[in-house]
């Protein structure tokens, strides 16, 4: 079984960090990696940085920006997780735009996650029809699940067509805005949370977008399987390093 699905399974609400390959210094991402996992969090989505992202809000796009600059690319990234299953067991999900992976080559790119054990990616860009029709199998032949985003004004109808071809968890994105430009949710977006949970999808919801504290964390996930954060994440690696990472994933788990 896929390590998201064996992670959905468990009895907790889940929480997903997501930080960019080669940020803050290209070097870093492995030791980000095994120093989460070490902090309890549930899983992990590693962001290739790509020069136009496009739903990605300002913090997330300097990251790539810098992360870019620093040397990082799709090859050197496979290069530093060839390894990381000797050390790290919950599920990693690569993040990124579709067309470093068109360039790569859709195959080959899905070759090597399987080989270095990445278990699912999200691809904001590629349309769940275009994936269902052209792309599906080749993730099944390597094992991945791919996974879709829906937003408040996607419709019941396109909901169930993504639920349809999902096969781990839906990444259900909180507002229509860019990530890292909310604070706190209102009663539009606990309406919006709590109209998809009234689906009975057959996927888990997870909300990414505005989560930032424990506060938001604990609103996201009344109604959802679990919560990713990534701006805020991003701004702690900014402000302070990442020497300790403890600090920011238990005041998310715990109020402090």
């Amino acid at each position: 079984m896929n390590r998201i699905n064996q992670k959905l399974q468990e009895d907790k609400k889940l929480l997903s960090i997501y930080f960019t390959a080669g940020y803050p210094n290209i070097n870093d991402t492995t030791t980000i990696i095994k120093s989460l996992e070490k902090n309890g969090v549930d899983m992990i989505e590693i962001g290739l940085p790509f020069s136009d992202p496009l739903a990605d809000g300002p913090t997330i796009q300097a990251s790539s920006t810098q992360a870019l600059k620093n040397g990082m690319t799709s090859d050197l990234l496979f290069e530093q997780l060839k390894a990381i299953r000797e050390s790290v067991s919950i599920p990693l999900i690569i993040m990124g735009y579709f067309n470093p992976m068109l360039q790569y080559g859709v195959e080959a790119f899905c070759k090597k996650c399987e080989e270095v054990g990445i278990d699912g990616l999200i691809i904001p860009d590629l349309p769940v029809d275009v994936y269902n029709d052209d792309y599906k199998a080749i993730f099944e032949k390597h094992g991945l699940i791919n996974v879709f985003l829906i937003t408040p004004q996607t419709s019941n109808e396109r909901i169930r067509y993504i639920d349809s071809v999902s096969n781990g968890f839906i990444y259900m994105v909180s507002s229509a805005s860019v990530t890292g430009s909310s604070s706190g949710f209102g009663d539009e977006q606990t309406n919006y949370f709590k109209r998809i949970a009234d689906m009975n999808l057959k996927n888990p919801q997870i909300v990414g977008f505005g989560i930032s504290d424990h506060e938001t964390f604990s609103q996201a996930t009344q109604y959802g399987r679990g919560a990713i954060i990534g701006s805020a994440f991003i701004k702690h690696l900014t402000e302070n390093g990442i020497g300790d990472l403890s600090g920011f994933v238990s005041a998310i788990r715990n109020n402090p």
